[in-house]
């Protein structure tokens, strides 16, 4: 049976009835009650910087206060940007996540594109690579808790995680990701359903001897919402959805590949597309039913900020009438 993800970003759109105040209040929430209802495996959170929307830029900080709310809820942070930051601090905020939800955190790490975000983090966006490579190697020796010398400073970290080192991935949509995944010796988690990249994530681990890593592929069906009637809560989440995805896609820069860029040109386009999809339960059921065992069904239910009783409304429609079909134990 596919998983199940519920994705908080926490943007808010300006036509948004709701104050960012409320969409944090309400995607921890959420976390309870799913975690409550079994509706989802796991929380997937992300990261971006000086966005007018006011994306998450903190997500360590988000997944220690949904680690703090349920039990046993995993979360992760797909992706989150090592470059913009101090690698010593980074590590800290990963200990502290890791300790709050008892392990529960994982995270992928990304190099960024937007130029806005080096500037504002002061990073040279040409030295994003090289930065990440020795970057991961500082937060490792970090986790140990054993003192060491990094450019000039006397680093040790304490206290321990949980976890002798918290899960880390790296991620990217380019044979160069998945090969620099290999030779830093972490699992790989591309954003496009690319076949070539586990071919040549594959082939780097066992040039450099690396063994125990594996490739993970995207395999999703968009983000999904529930409802009784699909036309009218299209309507009501339409601008939502087009905010979304147009505002991600024009932050991409040549190259840049991912399952959930859209093409679309117009609101009407988008839907056709099937990256929102907004179904009734039967034919939510069947999507699923369709989907091969390896898939994830992604429930987005504060999309920008949509209106709390259309996001609540569709999560208690997943719960009463398809996740009983799903999984009839729940």
């Amino acid at each position: 049976m596919p998983a199940i993800a519920v994705r908080y970003d926490l943007r808010r759109a300006p036509f948004s009835p709701q104050t960012h105040a409320e969409l944090y209040r309400a995607c921890l929430d959420q976390c309870s009650w799913i975690e409550e209802h079994r509706a989802a495996d796991i929380a997937v959170l992300s990261e971006h910087h000086g966005v007018d929307d006011g994306f998450c830029p903190s997500p360590f900080t988000l997944a220690a206060a949904i680690g703090a709310r349920t039990t046993l809820l995993p979360v992760t942070i797909a992706a989150a940007l090592l470059p913009l930051h101090d690698p010593v601090r980074f590590a800290e905020q990963a200990i502290v996540a890791d300790l709050v939800t008892g392990g529960r955190v994982s995270f992928v790490v990304g190099i960024g594109y937007r130029d806005e975000e080096f500037a504002m983090a002061g990073v040279e966006r040409k030295e994003r690579v090289p930065l990440l490579e020795e970057y991961v190697e500082v937060v490792r020796k970090a986790w140990t808790g054993e003192p060491f010398e990094w450019r000039g400073r006397s680093i040790r970290v304490t206290p321990q995680p949980v976890s002798p080192q918290p899960p880390m991935l790296i991620g990217g949509g380019v044979e160069a990701a998945a090969r620099r995944a290999a030779r830093l010796r972490l699992p790989f988690l591309s954003s496009i359903n690319d076949p070539a990249l586990a071919v040549a994530y594959n082939d780097e681990a066992a040039a450099v001897g690396y063994e125990g890593g594996y490739c993970l592929l995207p395999d999703t069906s968009g983000f999904l919402y529930v409802t009784e009637d699909p036309d009218e809560t299209w309507n009501q989440i339409a601008r939502y959805a087009w905010y979304d995805a147009d505002t991600y896609r024009s932050w991409q820069t040549a190259g840049t590949r991912s399952e959930v860029k859209t093409s679309a040109a117009d609101v009407d386009a988008l839907r056709e597309e099937g990256m929102y999809r907004v179904l009734t339960p039967e034919h939510a059921i069947e999507l699923v039913e369709g989907l091969a065992p390896t898939a994830t069904v992604t429930l987005h239910p504060l999309i920008c900020g949509i209106p709390l009783d259309v996001s609540w409304r569709s999560l208690e429609l997943f719960r009463d009438h398809v996740l009983p079909r799903l999984r009839p134990q729940a």
